[in-house]
């Protein structure tokens, strides 16, 4: 938009870019499941014997949390490489 044409510029905002999309997922979760929906990454889910069921159901119990945890962790690192 300013005009600016640098490749690390580039980059960094397209980390910037990834990790407000991960946020904006997590922040989103609560109303989506409110919905019957969940866009969280079902392996990362998996990994931690999470269903859908339990998001929709409104579970905190540690799993559930780590499964955020492990989703937030991405947004960092992208925020890390910035």
């Amino acid at each position: 938009i300013s005009g600016v044409r640098d490749v690390h510029a580039d980059h960094a905002a397209s980390h910037i870019g990834k990790a407000q999309g991960i946020v904006t997922c997590l922040r989103a979760t609560p109303y989506h499941c409110t919905r019957q929906k969940v866009f969280l990454p079902m392996d990362i889910c998996m990994l931690h014997g999470v269903s859908q069921e339990d998001f929709i159901r409104g579970k905190q119990e540690k799993n559930v949390r780590d499964v955020i945890y492990d989703i937030a962790s991405q947004a960092h690192i992208h925020l890390e490489h910035v």
